[in-house]
């Protein structure tokens, strides 16, 4: 989970974005220096801190990856402004090296390929239409809850008719330096454990 800083381009806001919402149909309440934004539903988007470098010591403009002790420091200036909400973040990594279990042809679509993928504490299944998938292949996979430097948001889906659940990733979705342009998974050497975080 990333979070974001900008003082040039926004000012001195820390933005903490939790789902997807049409921006011109949300409520915003402000309390102190903290605005929480939710939707016409009440489910929370996100939330601004306003005045942030009076709370935190940011060395780091633009996007922010949120560590447990960021978090504790979020949760501090929360209490500071009489803020009760709970913050339980999921923290685990988003974007996880896998292996490949097992590879079938998706029955419904002839340039798909269903993936039984290990990411080290769960197993995926994923659908892929990358032509050079296999199985005993070690990939980066986008866990659901990522977010792909697009802005893509990573959910739960069925791609004709069959459940995937993650996206194995290629190195042009991910943002890499001198991707291929030719399309394809990222192919990890052995070095790679997985189950681990894959920084990128």
């Amino acid at each position: 989970m990333d979070v974001f800083y900008n003082p040039k381009g926004i000012g001195d806001v820390l933005i903490i974005p939790l789902e997807d919402g049409n921006r011109y149909e949300v409520n915003e309440k402000k309390v102190g220096d903290i605005t929480k934004i939710t939707d016409q539903q009440g489910i929370i988007l996100g939330y601004n801190i306003f005045q942030a470098s009076t709370y935190l010591s940011l060395s780091t403009i633009g996007k922010i990856k949120l560590t447990n002790p960021l978090l504790m420091e979020i949760k501090k200036i929360f209490e500071k402004n009489n803020v009760n909400d709970a913050l339980d973040f999921d923290l685990s990594p988003k974007f996880v090296v896998g292996f490949v279990t097992s590879k079938t042809a998706h029955e419904n679509a002839d340039k798909l390929s269903v993936c039984q993928v290990d990411a080290g504490d769960e197993n995926l299944q994923i659908v892929c239409g990358a032509p050079n998938v296999k199985e005993g292949q070690k990939v980066v996979v986008a866990k659901v809850g990522a977010v792909m430097p697009s802005g893509l948001k990573i959910k739960p889906t069925q791609l004709r008719g069959v459940p995937s659940n993650g996206m194995i990733c290629s190195q042009k979705e991910l943002g890499l330096p001198n991707a291929p342009k030719e399309k394809g998974i990222y192919v990890l050497d052995d070095s790679y454990t997985v189950g681990e975080s894959f920084d990128f």
